[in-house]
């Protein structure tokens, strides 16, 4: 398997922007001055398209790279299929729902 990056995870985004779903596992918070988990499981994925956050989130609400320390790993499950993302401010995955074949 071909190694994720950051240009791996722009094209996944982009090629799925209508279907995309985040699960947001931990998110930073300044008032503990640390991650902290969050429990909400996967829900559709909301666009943001503030200009100033383009390099962050790519377009996407919820996610937040932080450039050089950002790790990815393929992700799937039973019903979705996409990127596990990490760095220093948070932990999360964005994926689009697996296509099931009719039985």
């Amino acid at each position: 398997m071909k190694k994720i990056t950051r240009a791996t995870l722009k094209s996944f985004i982009r090629n799925n922007i209508d279907s995309l779903y985040i699960n947001v596992k931990t998110e930073f918070d300044g008032m503990t001055d640390g991650c902290e988990d969050r429990h909400d499981g996967f829900v559709k994925a909301s666009t943001n398209n503030e200009v100033y956050m383009q390099e962050h989130n790519l377009g996407v609400e919820g996610l937040y790279l932080v450039g050089q320390r950002d790790y990815f790993e393929a992700y799937e499950d039973d019903n979705f299929i996409g990127i596990d993302y990490y760095n220093c401010c948070g932990h999360g995955i964005i994926a689009i729902r697996k296509v099931r074949s009719a039985a």
